[in-house]
């Protein structure tokens, strides 16, 4: 007789897991951080931004917890893990939703706008999983997922910087994947199409801009920010346990086109 199969609906709950999500303030980040809260875990935004972290906070309620601080800031890294991990013990989860556009012109490019975009897109992300790694290594279980672009394989007028480290979140995802997948930790990317945030108020700012985005997807239109709620569940949870390594285009078909 085959085995009986579990309620799939177990597979998405993330009861008794906790999650670090950075950018946290605003955008896919905070989107993040309500879902995975509405799915069961305990959720620890991390961003500059005190204030909005604590309305954050606020709109979740006691499974809920804020760390004002720079992902980018290697030096202090050691002490973010550490805050990361008091509220609620060490991560499970860490998604990686910080970023920066500085939308510099390649002939305008500045030393200081490409390291800063390097730092908080593509190093942050590195350095706070390996920070964390050890933890999920002890447990046995670890989900990290990681935010790709369009950016990742298309390139953008102004986006030389930003492409530049969006391609090596896709190669540093894989990368991740061989490195920690035999621990059971996962490591995965979601690369989001346009979605109404505020890296991407110069886009929808401009409603012809919008619109013609939205004529360039397969479903013709652009993203909602609820259409990040299922991706991201499945690859935060036990339902993608055979998943890694993969950059999951959340762009309406986009990229297809």
């Amino acid at each position: 007789m085959a085995d009986a199969i579990p309620d799939p609906r177990a597979l998405f709950d993330l009861s008794g897991r906790v999650a670090c999500i950075t950018g946290a303030s605003s955008g896919l980040g905070r989107r993040a951080a309500v879902a995975l809260a509405a799915a069961g875990a305990r959720v620890v935004g991390v961003a500059r931004r005190a204030e909005a972290l604590a309305s954050l906070t606020d709109e979740i309620g006691e499974t809920a917890a804020a760390v004002p601080a720079d992902v980018a800031d290697r030096d202090g890294m050691p002490e973010l893990v550490k805050a990361v991990s008091a509220p609620f013990g060490a991560p499970d989860i860490v998604i990686h939703a910080a970023g920066v556009n500085t939308r510099q012109p390649a002939d305008d490019v500045t030393p200081d706008g490409w390291d800063q975009t390097i730092a908080l897109n593509l190093a942050a992300p590195f350095f706070l999983s390996q920070a964390m790694v050890p933890a999920m290594k002890q447990k046995g279980w670890g989900r990290i997922v990681n935010f790709a672009s369009l950016q990742t394989t298309r390139a953008f007028p102004g986006g030389i910087a930003y492409g530049a480290s969006k391609a090596g979140i896709g190669q540093l995802t894989r990368a991740m994947a061989e490195a920690w997948s035999r621990d059971g930790i996962t490591a995965n990317a979601i690369g989001p199409g346009f979605f109404p945030t505020e890296l991407t108020a110069a886009v929808f700012d401009d409603p012809d801009r919008a619109a013609r985005n939205a004529a360039q997807t397969c479903a013709g239109r652009n993203g909602r920010m609820e259409d990040i709620d299922g991706p991201l569940l499945f690859l935060c949870s036990d339902a993608s346990a055979y998943v890694t390594g993969q950059v999951l285009m959340v762009d309406g078909g986009f990229t297809a086109k």
